[in-house]
């Protein structure tokens, strides 16, 4: 049984994984929700103006009344800047499985951000959620996210063809990934706990 406990704040070494608030949706628009390079990768196209962006984060703010929600940004611990979103999502009761996605503002890429952001919800999602499995896919000409996932464990489960549409009217293939509790936890029994502190 999955225990669900909302949005906690999750400290890692340099990020606070937080709920957004209203206030955050110029960084948000600023730093990923306006970049072509990110949103290209994502089903949805870029904001071209930060009211479409103020709409979205309104949205996901008015979710956190529910236990069920899951949805961080990923805020640097040293700057305090917002530069990313990681979430659960598509819970199912009868598995106990979900899936993760996350979106990294690009001048935060290559800086092992993305890696430490999904080792640590996973983390969460694994030991304190109970979760059974999490899933997550990415497009086949985005090899660096599939790198993020292999790097936390997860294994590459197949490839899916024209899995989603993106904004452009692109098919595209999705290489889909997976990794179970049992497996999350025998490997990780013996390593350094990616979560400095959960604050529920």
């Amino acid at each position: 049984m999955i225990n669900y406990s909302g949005t906690p704040t999750i400290e890692t070494d340099r990020l606070n994984l937080r709920r957004l608030e209203l206030t955050d949706a110029q960084s948000v628009f600023d730093n990923w929700l306006s970049d072509e390079r990110v949103t290209d990768n994502l089903i949805k196209g870029a904001h071209k103006t930060v009211s479409e962006t103020i709409e979205r984060v309104a949205g996901i703010v008015s979710e956190y009344d529910s236990e069920k929600f899951c949805y961080w940004g990923i805020q640097l611990k040293a700057s305090g800047e917002l530069i990313g979103a990681i979430d659960f999502f598509n819970f199912d009761s009868a598995t106990e499985n979900c899936e993760v996605g996350y979106s990294l503002g690009y001048k935060w890429w290559n800086q092992g951000y993305g890696t430490e952001s999904l080792k640590s919800v996973m983390e969460f999602g694994f030991r304190h959620m109970n979760i059974h499995k999490i899933s997550a896919a990415h497009n086949l000409d985005n090899a660096a996210s599939g790198k993020i996932m292999s790097k936390v464990g997860m294994e590459q489960e197949g490839t899916i063809r024209h899995m989603i549409r993106n904004a452009k009217n692109q098919y595209k293939d999705c290489a889909v990934y997976g990794i179970l509790q049992e497996d999350y936890l025998k490997n990780t029994v013996r390593a350094h706990t990616s979560i400095l502190k959960v604050e529920l």
